[in-house]
């Protein structure tokens, strides 16, 4: 009691407490959604697995959002100690990231569904594949894991270690939502999609392609911006 007593007093009072930890899960999940974009992922997700049956891309739905959340875990935790062992700055990694974001959102923009049809044509997407490409870098890419390190090194400085773990713990908990919003929209992909029909497919991949494409620049902008800082 004495400690949790202490930790009340130190932060103020319960509802600014819970307002603390209510504001880390949100931060997480609002700040990696629109970069995911689990639902305009899906239509892609289902064109490379149009050779599967119900119960194949069903599994394959849930390793990729297992996946998923092991690589944003690993970023928002570990990341930036690695950035650190290697030297590597998080501007940089933001320049990087957002050159393969555009790219990726621009190939896209500019294959359509004839891209997705293309990589239809081939194998069946197998159980192993559910790593690559499914999820790096089409779920998760280089942004993604971006922005999960820059919030990872995001900490508090003056939480003591009971509160910095609660408010790790709930930016967790954001992963295990994002996780879970994949796996409900790579789920029911098909029957989304056939809701949408073949044309309404067409403009839902286009405008997800020119999305990433407009995040993969603000990605790169806002790097680039940060060095252009740092070195005058």
């Amino acid at each position: 009691m004495g400690i949790v007593s202490a930790v009340i007093i130190r932060v103020g009072s319960g509802k600014e407490i819970v307002s603390a930890f209510v504001n880390a899960f949100l931060l997480v999940y609002v700040a990696l959604f629109p970069i995911v974009n689990p639902i305009g992922g899906a239509p892609i997700f289902l064109g490379l697995t149009l050779h599967c049956n119900e119960r194949e891309r069903d599994a394959l739905a849930l390793r990729v959002a297992r996946n998923s959340l092991f690589l944003l875990v690993g970023s928002l935790l570990i990341g930036s100690y690695v950035l650190e062992f290697f030297g590597i700055t998080l501007p940089i990694v933001r320049v990087a990231g957002g050159l393969v974001v555009a790219a990726t959102g621009w190939n896209l923009l500019q294959a359509g569904n004839e891209g997705n049809q293309e990589r239809s044509d081939h194998q069946p997407v197998k159980p192993t594949d559910a790593f690559y490409p499914l999820t790096m870098p089409i779920t998760v890419g280089p942004g993604s894991i971006a922005v999960a390190i820059t919030l990872g090194s995001q900490r508090p400085r003056a939480a003591d270690l009971i509160q910095l773990g609660i408010l790790g713990a709930m930016s967790v908990a954001g992963l295990f939502a994002i996780a879970a919003t994949i796996y409900i929209c790579y789920r029911f992909a098909e029957g989304t999609v056939g809701a949408l029909g073949e044309a309404g497919t067409n403009v839902l991949v286009r405008l997800s392609a020119f999305i990433l494409l407009c995040i993969g620049i603000e990605i790169i902008w806002n790097g680039g911006s940060t060095l252009l800082h740092l070195t005058s």
